[in-house]
């Protein structure tokens, strides 16, 4: 075989691989946002949701995570196809994707609180967890996700930067590459995920020694523990994404470049689309009013069209 043919079949065969890694990413994001589309169709039809914390922060939940597998979906196209453009608009795409990505711990800590407050407080809790005052606490971790990201940014050596204008490549560990920003990232993960686990591990003993005082094991205590533990396992989930960095760089020097290509693939997948995506739909769609709702929704469409 000639040495052009070999270049064009291998042109082709990496045409055909990035083909099938986006239609892969496509159909997954497809299915997620198409599950989320229900789940708030079914939020917006519950007469209760606005007036229930546990639903709020679900809401929150949702649109969070929408918008972080938007974000990353969209960066990692990009990266598949090799597209570079102007660092003004890379760097808001990075701090979206990285706030989105550290405020998905935030909301299930946040939410393993909310249980243990309706355990300990069943009749009247306290202002700043009721439905109407709730909202400042979803500010308040919205703001805070986007602290570390923000600093990240603005600490960076503007010498070792391009000028906004100028195409880049739009890689988080690309632009923000200096030390001081590598120790910004590292603490700012390490903090949110290591406290957030302590918090999930203390709602959790707290709720079942509450239970077991109260002798409520058997209802909404149950229920509660339960629910706490989906968070854990969703926070654990969620920090999968960590290995990505270690074995990106295992990859990159043990293997050449199409297999590269096709491991890293692999590797957002299982640790960025699938944590992210398929979580909070177990969550969402174990609830059972949720699930009434739904079975509700879809009975009232087939039987329209069955009218029709």
């Amino acid at each position: 075989m000639s040495s052009p043919e070999l270049r064009v079949n291998v042109t082709w065969s990496i045409k055909q691989a990035k083909g099938i890694m986006l239609a892969t990413v496509l159909l997954l994001f497809s299915v997620f946002m198409f599950c989320v589309g229900i789940l708030l169709h079914a939020l917006a039809k519950l007469s209760n949701s606005l007036d229930t914390p546990r639903y709020l922060l679900f809401k929150c939940m949702l649109v969070n995570d929408s918008i972080q597998l938007v974000s990353s979906v969209l960066l990692f196209m990009l990266a598949t196809f090799d597209v570079h453009f102007a660092l003004f608009y890379c760097v808001p795409m990075i701090i979206i994707t990285t706030a989105s990505f550290l405020n998905s711990p935030l909301i299930l800590a946040t939410m393993s609180i909310e249980r243990f407050v309706s355990i300990f407080y069943p009749l009247r809790r306290p202002a700043a967890w009721r439905s109407d005052r709730i909202w400042v606490i979803i500010l308040a971790m919205w703001l805070l996700s986007y602290m570390s990201p923000v600093l990240e940014n603005v600490i960076g050596d503007p010498y070792t930067l391009p000028v906004w204008s100028e195409p880049v490549r739009c890689n988080r560990h690309l632009v923000n590459s200096t030390p001081a920003q590598a120790v910004v990232r590292i603490i700012a993960n390490v903090l949110v995920f290591s406290l957030m686990a302590v918090l999930i591990i203390w709602t959790y003993i707290g709720i079942m020694v509450q239970t077991r005082k109260l002798r409520r094991t058997g209802d909404s205590g149950g229920r509660a523990q339960r629910t706490v533990l989906i968070h854990a396992a969703q926070l654990l989930l969620c920090g999968l994404a960590f290995t990505i960095p270690i074995t990106e760089t295992l990859i990159r020097q043990n293997f050449d470049v199409q297999a590269q290509r096709l491991l890293i693939f692999f590797n957002y997948v299982c640790f960025v689309i699938f944590p992210r995506a398929f979580s909070p739909l177990i969550y969402g769609f174990r609830d059972q009013t949720l699930r009434g709702q739904i079975a509700k929704d879809f009975g009232a469409r087939a039987r329209s069209k069955v009218g029709v």
